[in-house]
């Protein structure tokens, strides 16, 4: 089985950093004016058995440099003003996480994020 999760990513030079199950999808990203915040749709497995990943990231303004490696998922526009935020997922990071999606990583500003 499988589902899928609404995140609200926050705009900014730091990242939103998720706790994923292993074998999410992306499968939609769009500004929501009431909320004036940018939101992506994952779709994650149910399995008992999928491994949690922290994922990284990050909702740039159109022409705003980011590196390299950043990898492109999509663009939200605003409908009633002229901005377009880009979101990109950053490189991953060597490490599993053997923890349910409820616990908090000790010494970081990780907040499970899901909204539905």
């Amino acid at each position: 089985m499988k589902t899928i999760h609404k995140f609200r990513l926050e705009q900014g030079k730091a990242p939103t950093t998720l706790l994923l199950r292993e074998g999410f999808r992306v499968v939609r990203c769009e500004y929501l004016v009431p909320d004036k915040s940018v939101y992506l749709w994952v779709e994650q497995p149910l399995s008992v058995g999928a491994r949690n990943l922290e994922r990284q990231f990050r909702v740039v303004f159109s022409g705003e440099p980011v590196p390299d490696d950043y990898v492109y998922l999509d663009t939200a526009l605003d409908p009633f003003g002229p901005e377009a935020y880009h979101v990109f997922e950053l490189p991953v990071v060597e490490r599993e996480l053997g923890i349910s999606g409820a616990d908090v990583l000790p010494g970081s500003n990780w907040r499970q994020t899901a909204l539905s």
